[in-house]
């Protein structure tokens, strides 16, 4: 049976999902486009190491090349750890980490699921008082310090934070436009205006029904695509 998925797909699966951005791309999904689309090289992915670059070159054909070091060097995995007596709770790495492998809420402290982080080090630098660090948990490099297994659950992770975002944001943008409404509706029960005024509320209505109108659409076109993909709709 021939494989019908397209190159960019096959790229992606031979990732390591780590979405640290460390090839210069927005995560693994981005990076994948980019080499299909001969926009990127094979050698930009430092946690996939040498055996990463030689499973890209089976999937495209390309020379093996060394790891360009402009995007990092093949290292040991590592796991991110934050010193609980120092963190104030700021939510900034929750924000960062790419797989939701960080527990906490505002102004409580945050810990990292060490089973669930991916090493990615993205949660480091927003960090304002500095109190997450990288320590290194194998001796092995690349691929071998890591599973096919492990990048599944990475990317499983990863996707659904994508999804819950998404959902979110157009939860978030609905609340705020049926809020306007319900206030221009109480303004207008309570308030007689002239024919400027009445014109001016109109306008304002206009502008928060198109909002509201935007939302919807934005729900709908997202349900599309997950169906497009083969996912249930959020």
């Amino acid at each position: 049976m021939s494989d019908l998925r397209t190159l960019a797909d096959r790229i992606e699966d031979v990732l390591p999902q780590t979405q640290c951005t460390k090839c210069g791309f927005d995560g693994c999904r981005p990076y994948a486009q980019a080499i299909a689309d001969g926009a990127a090289e094979i050698n930009q992915c430092p946690p996939g190491g040498l055996e990463g670059i030689a499973r890209l070159s089976a999937v495209t054909g390309r020379k093996i090349i060394a790891l360009n070091p402009v995007n990092g060097l093949e290292r040991p995995r590592a796991v991110a750890y934050i010193d609980e007596t120092l963190c104030i709770g700021c939510t900034l790495c929750i924000q960062a980490c790419p797989v939701d492998a960080i527990v906490g809420a505002a102004k409580l402290m945050h810990t990292i699921v060490p089973d669930l982080c991916t090493g990615c080090d993205l949660c480091v630098n927003p960090c304002p008082v500095d109190c997450i660090v990288m320590y290194p948990v194998t001796e092995a490099t690349g691929w071998a310090a890591w599973s096919q297994p492990d990048a599944d659950a990475a990317r499983e992770r990863h996707d659904f934070r994508i999804s819950r975002l998404k959902r979110e944001k157009q939860e978030n943008d609905e609340r705020l436009a049926s809020k306007a409404a319900a206030k221009m509706d109480a303004v207008e029960a309570l308030a007689p205006v002239d024919d400027a005024g009445a014109a001016e509320k109109e306008r304002k209505r206009a502008i928060i029904a198109a909002a509201m109108e935007r939302a919807r659409a934005k729900k709908e076109a997202a349900a599309a695509a997950d169906s497009q993909n083969g996912t249930e709709p959020e």
